[in-house]
C-alpha cells in the first residue's frame, strides 16, 4: 500500500454518500458545464471515501488513532 488511511470508518461512509448524492443531483438537475464539475466533484468525494485518504487532511498531518488502524 502506498498510502496510509486517514479517515475513520464512518467518515468514509459519510463521504461515499454525499459524493454519490452530490453526483447524481449535479446529473439529474443539469446545469451544463457547472453540473458536469460539480458531479465531478462529487466523485472526487466518494473516491475519497473508498479509498480511505484525503490528500488535504494529509496536508494537515491528521492521522488515525492507533487503534482505529486495527
Amino acid at each position: 500500500m502506498f498510502y496510509v488511511k486517514n479517515l475513520p470508518g464512518w467518515e468514509r461512509w459519510l463521504r461515499v454518500g454525499s459524493g454519490v448524492a452530490m453526483a447524481i443531483y449535479a446529473l439529474l438537475r443539469g446545469g451544463g458545464i457547472v453540473g458536469w464539475m460539480l458531479a465531478a466533484a462529487g466523485i472526487g468525494i466518494a473516491l475519497t471515501g473508498v479509498l480511505g485518504f484525503c490528500p488535504m487532511c494529509a496536508l494537515a498531518g491528521r492521522r488515525l488513532a492507533k487503534r482505529a488502524r486495527n
